[in-house]
């Protein structure tokens, strides 16, 4: 499986934005590479920890961005936030952190594959609208 990584089309054009998209990205890859490599259960939690938290840290950041820039989506793009940290936390707390099963890194990789949907639509328009400011 391929690495997920920050490409042009993904970048946003606000630095803050992209640069946190990329340690997200990053923080995706880390989690999928510990499952394949059968790492610990530590490595595994902290692992799981690590992009949850990031997740949480980041989409806070990004509404931060909408509300003082009075971005009209707002709404809209932080329901898909909140959805979206909830399905997270589901997925990665049923990951077994010996030996995680197909269906389980299956169910993560698509959940990543969202993320990056939403970035190359949503986070492309609200980068877009920063950058009018």
């Amino acid at each position: 499986m391929g690495k997920y990584e920050l490409t042009k089309e993904l970048e946003t054009g606000n630095i803050f934005i992209d640069k946190e998209h990329r340690e997200l990205l990053q923080a995706a890859n880390d989690l999928l590479d510990a499952c394949g490599a059968g790492k610990g259960r530590e490595y595994m939690s902290k692992t799981i920890k690590f992009l949850n938290d990031y997740v949480d840290k980041h989409f806070a950041n990004e509404e931060r961005l909408q509300k003082n820039s009075g971005y009209p989506n707002f709404e809209a793009h932080k329901a898909f936030h909140e959805k979206y940290k909830q399905k997270l936390r589901d997925i990665t707390s049923g990951i077994s952190s010996d030996n995680p099963t197909i269906g389980e890194l299956s169910s993560l990789n698509a959940h990543i594959g969202l993320l990056i949907t939403h970035i190359r639509t949503e986070d492309k328009k609200l980068g877009a609208f920063l950058n009018k400011k």
